[in-house]
């Protein structure tokens, strides 16, 4: 076995980026429209989860949002958000 065998390639390794434009994306339709998806209430995603998220972008950022938020990790991500943002109401 090679010691180094335990270790990602560089192909593999996660985008540091995704995070920061997940804490940033915003819900483009519906009644949460211009939304930040952190701050969308957990029910609306059982909804999508129930019915189907949406294909695409969307709906893996979505995806993704509703694990963290089922597991409580919203904390984690809000430090995350553009501080322009963070000093805008209703986002």
């Amino acid at each position: 076995m090679n010691a180094g065998s335990n270790y990602l390639k560089q192909d593999e390794l996660p985008n540091p980026n995704h995070l920061i434009e997940l804490a940033n994306f915003r819900m483009p339709f519906g009644k949460y429209e211009r939304k930040l998806l952190v701050n969308i209430p957990e029910s609306y995603y059982v909804w999508f989860q129930q019915k189907g998220f949406p294909q695409g972008k969307l709906g893996n950022m979505m995806k993704e949002m509703f694990e963290i938020k089922i597991n409580g990790l919203e904390d984690l991500i809000r430090p995350l958000i553009d501080e322009k943002l963070k000093r805008r109401p209703n986002l």
